[in-house]
């Protein structure tokens, strides 16, 4: 794939260090929806996550003096953003998890984002993929499906409830047009303020939705909640967005969508560690594909 004349090419280093951190980083946001769902109603928790990691943003970007947008297309490109990318992503994979959705799959409907930015990009953003690229891109579907496999016939997951399903792919489709609409978006902010402001954004749909689903719901008193309420701020909506945004604006958007690949495998490694749920030869021959899809979709 060719990158677009305003990107910037990074290091050979760089290419390979930030995705290594991206993926486990990322991939931990569904094992954490799992962790938090027993303890809070799911759009309560990203509400409250979305407004301490506004504070955390704001506070550091304060402290180090960087420029808030000025004009209001700014402003208003941000907060759709953050409506996108964060609230009605999350909220879709958070509640979708929290209502029967096993965790593989939510993982699986995050490993279809390659493909739709692929079919969009091309048409909005004028990337061109190479012959390897979507050789790439096809390697890279069939490990996430092989990973997932053994999980998708899972009896004891009590099946695939369809409302929770769609309400995860809505997500995944919110979150491709936020990843398509920031890189065609030229900003002038600093990135930490206009994430900040994404965090705005992001509270609407989560915060009007809380009364739909069952009202607020937060049990103070439950450990694993503040865990992993630590973990989402600091970890996800400070540490993984900012990386995902970074590697954006860095390279062409069908290779950094290509990452997502990995996610489901990570995943399913996250939960046999965290859960106890077991890793089996398929699976780790699956994660094996998909690397080696990502490689070439990256290289494409």
């Amino acid at each position: 794939m060719s990158t677009p004349a305003n990107a910037t090419v990074p290091s050979a280093s760089t290419g390979l260090l930030l995705p290594a951190v991206f993926v486990p980083l990322w991939s931990s946001g569904f094992v954490l929806a799992r962790l938090v769902a027993p303890h809070a109603e799911p759009l309560t928790f990203l509400a409250v996550r979305f407004f301490l990691a506004f504070l955390a943003l704001a506070a550091i970007a304060l402290w180090k003096g960087a420029a808030w947008p000025r004009a209001a297309r700014e402003w208003r490109q941000a907060l759709l953003a953050g409506v996108l990318i964060h609230g009605l992503y999350l909220g879709g994979v958070f509640w979708s998890v929290a209502n029967g959705l096993p965790t593989a799959i939510s993982a699986l409907m995050a490993g279809m984002q390659p493909l739709l930015v692929t079919l969009l990009a091309g048409r909005v953003l004028g990337e061109r993929m190479s012959r390897r690229g979507a050789i790439g891109i096809a390697v890279g579907a069939l490990g996430t499906l092989v990973t997932l496999a053994p999980k998708l016939g899972a009896t004891d997951a009590g099946g695939i409830p369809l409302v929770p399903l769609l309400v995860c792919l809505a997500g995944v489709l919110a979150i491709t047009t936020g990843s398509i609409l920031v890189k065609r978006t030229k900003i002038t902010a600093d990135p930490l303020t206009n994430t900040a402001v994404q965090y705005i954004g992001a509270l609407v749909p989560t915060a009007v939705l809380v009364p739909f689903v069952g009202g607020p719901g937060f049990d103070t008193a439950a450990v694993p909640l503040w865990i992993g309420l630590a973990w989402s701020v600091f970890g996800m909506s400070l540490g993984a967005i900012l990386l995902l945004l970074h590697m954006i604006r860095r390279g062409a958007l069908s290779k950094v969508s290509s990452l997502f690949f990995l996610v489901p495998g990570v995943s399913a490694l996250m939960a046999w560690i965290g859960f106890g749920e077991s890793l089996t030869i398929v699976q780790i021959a699956g994660l094996c594909i998909a690397t080696l899809g990502v490689s070439l979709a990256s290289r494409g």
